[in-house]
């Protein structure tokens, strides 16, 4: 039986000795004065994200890390440490240095990791007697971004409470208790990321190996270039890799999970059994098989699902996806006897309907996966390493599985730039959209939908059209992109 990340002790790593507790000076004084920050929310959907040099510069991470020290030391009421890790943009060592200044500031203990993917941080966190994680990443986002994430001690994301109360802080507006223990003190631990590669290995279902496939990984320049291809090589696999060295001027440039087609050519032409690219963060990726075709989150689920279905290890038949979730898959789940329920897009918003409802298996169609029998965080390096697995165990090629599987709908998908804060937080209010949006979904009535959004972490509006026709989802993308661009955009 696989044990629950629950039962998991926080009581592998011992902390370094810290020193005696020292003089600090009066921290609202030294942190009142910060970066003005926008109108608009900080925090989105997967913690901060911006351009670095502008939203995200030294002066704002600086003042974030000592204000969400001073939160998470009054919502925990005690110092321990907090695990610290980044992608390869070349902002990160700048905003690792400052957040890290910023906390051992508030009198915390910052043990570093460097480079590794975000699930790494979620799980060291879990598995420590760590406060919180923090990851630097703007995940899938272009090279000039970056972002800041928050993980609670249990490797969970960040609760929303707490969120506002670091953005209230940020904001002149916090009014609990500023406690001081001294300075704190910073430790680099990349030795961390050893118990994560062994816990990836150690969290498979069966203990097959991989020897006899050839595996092609896209590593898209970013975080999981040291640690996949070394646990696939460990499994048996022979691994060809794409964009494999840390390079923040290229993170997902043309490549990773969002840019499918490099990866698709190179398996054919290493006639490789499947592929994977990770996004730069790594907790997200999307597969191809032997034919090139494309296995995104939704196939993911299924297969998956139906392994933890079939084995009893699925409370219900339930999985939780989000209002992306592709048609073709929600049926076919369903004639398995399986159920699925949605939620908005967001990995947080999928995890708290797995917790509220109990199911085990949740995710996003873009390659953000969940099963809480391993872990709270979505993490591509673990699917990629069950889906191989699944292949191995079944064998079959997964070309095979697709297969015998289901065939999507089509969908449309195109973003449409709105630069305009309000406007596209607000767009349920104009009115030619809405009545656009209505018109298209009653000639789709059972056989499609819309789906029109606000992304949470870029200045688009999304614009998603399914429907068992492929000419209406092209003519209804046409008209609504359109109608967004006029009224709404910039």
């Amino acid at each position: 039986m696989v044990s629950s990340p629950v039962q998991v002790q926080h009581n592998s790593v011992t902390s370094p000795v810290t020193s005696p507790k020292s003089h600090q000076p009066n921290g609202s004084q030294l942190f009142k004065t910060i970066t003005p920050l926008p109108e608009s929310r900080l925090f989105g959907t997967d913690g901060i994200r911006g351009q670095a040099g502008k939203l995200l510069n030294a002066s704002l991470a600086l003042s974030i890390g000592f204000w969400a020290g001073q939160v998470l030391r009054n919502a925990t009421d005690a110092a321990q440490p907090i695990i610290l890790g980044q992608d390869s943009r070349n902002s990160s060592d700048m905003l690792a240095t400052a957040l890290s200044a910023g906390l051992t500031s508030a009198g915390l203990e910052v043990w570093n990791m460097g480079l590794c993917p975000t699930p790494c941080v979620s799980y060291v966190t879990n598995q420590t007697n760590a406060m919180g994680g923090i990851m630097i990443s703007a995940s899938h986002n272009p090279p000039e971004d970056n972002g800041i994430k928050f993980f609670n001690g249990d490797g969970t994301k960040l609760s929303a409470t707490l969120t506002q109360q670091i953005e209230a802080a940020l904001r002149g507006q916090y009014h609990a208790p500023v406690l001081y223990q001294g300075w704190g003190h910073h430790y680099y631990r990349p030795e961390l990321v050893g118990q994560y590669t062994n816990f990836l290995q150690n969290s498979l279902l069966t203990h097959q190996n991989f020897q006899g496939l050839k595996v092609v990984l896209d590593l898209a320049w970013g975080a999981s270039v040291h640690v996949a291809p070394a646990v696939f090589r460990a499994m048996g696999a022979k691994v060809v890799c794409l964009h494999e060295q840390p390079d923040g001027d290229r993170i997902n440039v043309g490549c990773g999970s969002t840019h499918l087609n490099l990866l698709q050519r190179a398996v054919q032409e290493h006639q490789a059994d499947l592929g994977f690219a990770f996004d730069g963060d790594a907790d997200r990726v999307m597969a191809v098989d032997a034919q090139g075709r494309i296995i995104d989150g939704d196939y993911i689920l299924y297969f998956w699902g139906k392994q933890l279905k079939d084995r009893q290890l699925l409370p219900n038949n339930l999985i939780i996806a989000t209002v992306m979730a592709n048609l073709g898959f929600e049926r076919a789940w369903q004639q398995l006897g399986g159920q699925l329920t949605r939620t908005t897009v967001g990995d947080q918003y999928v995890q708290a309907e797995m917790f509220q409802t109990g199911a085990m298996l949740g995710g996003e169609q873009s390659g953000h996966i969940l099963c809480h029998h391993h872990s709270f965080s979505g993490d591509g390096l673990q699917t990629a390493l069950h889906l191989t697995t699944l292949v191995r165990q079944m064998g079959h090629s997964l070309a095979d599985l697709v297969n015998d599987s289901f065939t999507p709908y089509p969908q449309l998908l195109r973003n449409v730039p709105v630069e305009d804060y309000q406007r596209r937080t607000q767009w349920q209010d104009c009115e030619k959209l809405q009545l656009a949006i209505a018109q298209a979904e009653k000639q789709l009535g059972e056989q499609g939908r819309v789906l029109v959004r606000a992304s949470g972490t870029e200045p688009l509006i999304r614009v998603m059209v399914e429907s068992a026709c492929p000419d209406s989802a092209a003519h209804w993308t046409q008209q609504l992109v359109q109608i967004v661009a006029e009224h709404l955009g910039s």
